[in-house]
């Protein structure tokens, strides 16, 4: 058995855990327990956030939106973002962390699938509308991009009636892990690592 303690950006992603991923990750003998940290991520913060998850758990890892993360160097891309946590982070969180950024964020998983989209929104046009933004940024869900205008929960607030808290988690458990994880490389890199972690 391994408990994991995952930071996390707001409430949506709080719920994604409850709901969808711990009840995955139950079944390979992983708990996870997702902390919220109340927005406004940035380094300095989740470095006193993970010190303090650490000392409950085996491990911790994080799930924060690239394009929300405050204080960004110039450049910086996801990479660098994990790694810049990771050496921010004391000696004893280094053992037991693995950073994780989403991209561009949370909302991009959801564009796995058109036909879940539309079944949890319910609104006519949606499946459609999905599906041309997926195949604009060539089937790939964490390419749809960082902007304040184009971000993935920016196009849907526009868009369609979408509630983040509500209909984040939702749609995330409509479409299922093993989707969203063969549609977006990122997201299931970081769990192969995670599953990694009981071998």
């Amino acid at each position: 058995m391994v408990r994991i303690g995952i930071s996390v950006e707001g409430p949506t992603e709080e719920r994604f855990i409850k709901i969808v991923l711990a009840p995955y990750l139950a079944s390979k003998d992983i708990y996870m327990t997702p902390i919220s940290m109340g927005g406004d991520v940035n380094v300095d913060k989740a470095k006193n956030e993970l010190k303090n998850i650490a000392n409950s758990f085996d491990f911790v890892t994080t799930l924060y939106d690239f394009y929300g993360f405050k204080k960004r160097l110039p450049n910086e891309d996801k990479s660098a973002l994990e790694q810049r946590l990771m050496s921010s982070v004391h000696d004893a969180v280094k053992e037991k962390l693995i950073p994780y950024i989403q991209m561009y964020e949370f909302e991009g998983l959801l564009f796995s699938c058109p036909e879940s989209m539309q079944r949890e929104l319910n609104e006519s046009g949606i499946q459609q509308w999905c599906q041309n933004i997926l195949t604009e940024f060539d089937n790939n869900p964490e390419a749809i991009n960082n902007s304040v205008e184009t971000a993935p929960s920016k196009r849907l607030l526009k868009h369609t009636k979408y509630k983040k808290v509500i209909h984040g988690p939702n749609i995330a458990n409509e479409i299922g892990i093993s989707k969203m994880r063969q549609m977006c490389s990122g997201f299931n890199q970081w769990l192969c690592k995670i599953e990694a972690l009981t071998q």
